[in-house]
C-alpha cells in the first residue's frame, strides 16, 4: 500500500518523470552557459573607466585661479582622490560622472562624461571664499 501511494504521489508530482529530469537539465546548462557571461560583463562594464584620471579645471565664471591639475582614481563605479583634498563621486557604465571635491575650505562639484580614455565636462564651486564655476577636462593615464 506504501509503494502503491509512493507511486501515486509521485505521478501527481511529475506526471512524465522523464520530461522533469530534461526540463531540470535544460535550465541547468542554460543557467551555466548565462552566469559566466552575465559576471563577465559586469566586469567590462564596471572596469570600464577604471584608472588614473588626470583633470584639468578651468575657471569661466569668478575669480577663482585656473588650470589647476588634479588627480582622480576610478575603480568600478567609484570616484576618489589619487593625491590630496577629498573627493567623492560616481561613474555610470555608460560614462556619466559626478563628483564632489573639497580641499581645505575650498569645496565643488561638477559632471559631466567619460569616453575612452578623454572626458570633460562643467564644475562649480566655491573656492577660496569665490563662486567660480567652469569646464573640466580629463584624460587617463
Amino acid at each position: 500500500m506504501t509503494s502503491s501511494l509512493t507511486t501515486i504521489a509521485s505521478r501527481a508530482v511529475s506526471p512524465h518523470p522523464h520530461a522533469t529530469r530534461w526540463l531540470a537539465t535544460v535550465i541547468a546548462a542554460v543557467s551555466l552557459a548565462i552566469v559566466p557571461s552575465i559576471a563577465d560583463a559586469r566586469v567590462r562594464a564596471a572596469g570600464a573607466y577604471d584608472g588614473v584620471w588626470n583633470v584639468v579645471f578651468a575657471t569661466t565664471r569668478g575669480t577663482c585661479s585656473s588650470g589647476y591639475s588634479v588627480p582622480f582614481t576610478v575603480r568600478g563605479s567609484r570616484v576618489s582622490s589619487a593625491g590630496g583634498g577629498r573627493v567623492s563621486g560616481a561613474v555610470s557604465r555608460g560614462g556619466s560622472v559626478a563628483v564632489s571635491v573639497a580641499v581645505g575650505a575650498s569645496r565643488a562639484s561638477g559632471g559631466g562624461r567619460l569616453v575612452g580614455n578623454g572626458g570633460a565636462g562643467s564644475w562649480r564651486g566655491i573656492i577660496s571664499g569665490d563662486y567660480c564655476s567652469g569646464i573640466w577636462h580629463a584624460t587617463r593615464g
